[in-house]
């Protein structure tokens, strides 16, 4: 019946509605009141009901204008932004597909099992970024290598030890350019270390246990310095080489010490050429009672002469024991090796010295004329051969032949005849001492 009464009241020429659930209660609640009630009742009803309903809209409008109006305002861009909504929606589905084919080629090419060169690089940054300590400890280790070697006093045991760590980085990784030219300036530092103790060795000052602690740090520095493979078979071959070498070097060294300490004589030979000359001026029929300059610069000279001759000698026989290296060196030869070891550097070594000395003779010896002075040179000269024959270098035969004269000759025998009385009585003196000391 209330869907009658609905379409009963439903203008026909309008278009309908579909009857909502609201009034259709309302249709139902009238058909089921009397006529006398709706003429009487309903409408003062509906009026209290239309004015309660205009109050609350009126309450509400008053408290909830400003949001109802911006939904309003809202709703009305609804036309217009649902639209481009859409729009965007379609334009990001249409995107999707293009968006996952670059996110499965990124993922490709960036792949840790793929080789690319930006993954290389930026492996390589982080490499270095993780290890940044150790690549400043490894660039700081020449810093440190020249530093040991030209501190005051010089750690040549820690530099050595610095250059051995600095060889074993290079033989694990040959090929890194870092490497390589930490190596090359630790080379330049083991040069400049190297010089500095062949310097040593030409103070004058030098002691033996001065010059075997340089000694056995050019042993560790040589083969660091020598180009040439070493192998295990050739190992005692070229450590008798690296003897000789630093035999060599020793003697040389030492040889110019002694040279500049002769040559520090400069004025005293001066004043025994401007004798010599004089001499020659004068003649020899004329009496010749010069020489004392002479006598002076041959003294001072023997007296160098003979202590660093037998200081050098002593300290290469401590310092490089000659049977010992023949030794080696003869275990470390090839069987079928037709050529003898080479000698050591010592065997010519004292001639040299014993012809230095033989020529000065020869030069000044002839202007002292003066019986006493000669006798005192000539017995100077003898112990300085006596002392080189407690280390197997005696040259007292080679002063036979100085070749100054049958009368010189028969001087140096009787000088030497005194010399080996002297000799002779001295060591009968030091045998007696020697017993009383065991008597007592």
């Amino acid at each position: 019946m209330a869907d009658s009464l609905y379409d009963l009241l439903t203008d026909s020429t309008t278009s309908r509605r579909p009857p909502d659930a609201a009034s259709l209660e309302y249709l139902r609640s009238l058909a089921s009141e009397s006529l006398l009630s709706l003429a009487t009742t309903e409408p003062q009803s509906l009026s209290q009901t239309s004015h309660s309903l205009l109050l609350s809209l009126q309450s509400l409008s008053k408290k909830s204008h400003k949001p109802i109006i911006d939904s309003a305002t809202h709703h009305a861009t609804l036309r217009t932004a649902l639209p481009a909504l859409a729009a965007s929606a379609a334009d990001l589905r249409n995107a999707i597909p293009k968006l996952d084919n670059e996110v499965v080629r990124f993922s490709t090419t960036y792949n840790k099992t793929a080789s690319n060169p930006v993954l290389a690089r930026r492996k390589q940054a982080l490499l270095i970024t993780r290890n940044v300590e150790r690549l400043v400890d490894v660039l700081e280790l020449p810093t440190y290598l020249t530093s040991a070697i030209t501190s005051q006093p010089p750690n040549y045991a820690s530099a050595l030890d610095l250059n051995g760590h600095i060889r074993r980085l290079h033989s694990l990784y040959p090929s890194s350019p870092l490497v390589t030219s930490i190596s090359a300036s630790a080379d330049d530092a083991m040069r400049l270390m190297a010089s500095n103790l062949l310097a040593s060795l030409k103070s004058p000052s030098l002691k033996l246990a001065a010059s075997l602690r340089t000694i056995s740090f050019l042993r560790r520095l040589l083969p660091d310095l020598t180009t040439a493979t070493t192998t295990s078979s050739s190992l005692p071959s070229q450590q008798a080489a690296s003897e000789r070498v630093l035999g060599g070097l020793f003697l040389v060294s030492r040889l110019a010490t002694l040279t500049a300490q002769l040559e520090a004589l400069t004025p005293l030979r001066d004043l025994a050429d401007q004798e010599r000359a004089r001499q020659k001026t004068i003649g020899s029929g004329n009496a010749w009672s010069g020489g004392q300059q002479t006598e002076r610069y041959l003294k001072r000279y023997i007296e160098i002469f003979r202590e660093q001759s037998f200081a050098v000698v002593s300290m290469f026989r401590s310092i490089f024991p000659g049977p010992h290296s023949a030794q080696g060196h003869g275990a470390g030869a090839d069987e079928g090796e037709a050529l003898e070891p080479l000698p050591s550097a010592l065997a010519t070594f004292p001639l040299y010295l014993v012809d230095m000395l033989m020529e000065t003779l020869r030069t000044y010896l002839p202007t002292v004329k003066d019986q006493a002075s000669r006798d005192s040179l000539l017995t100077q000269v003898l112990y300085c051969a006596s002392s080189l024959g407690r280390l197997g270098g005696d040259f007292g035969l080679f002063l036979a032949s100085l070749g100054l004269g049958e009368e010189d000759e028969d001087e140096w025998v009787e000088v030497v005849k005194r010399h080996r009385l002297l000799a002779g009585r001295l060591e009968s003196i030091v045998g007696e001492k020697g017993q009383h000391v065991k008597a007592g």
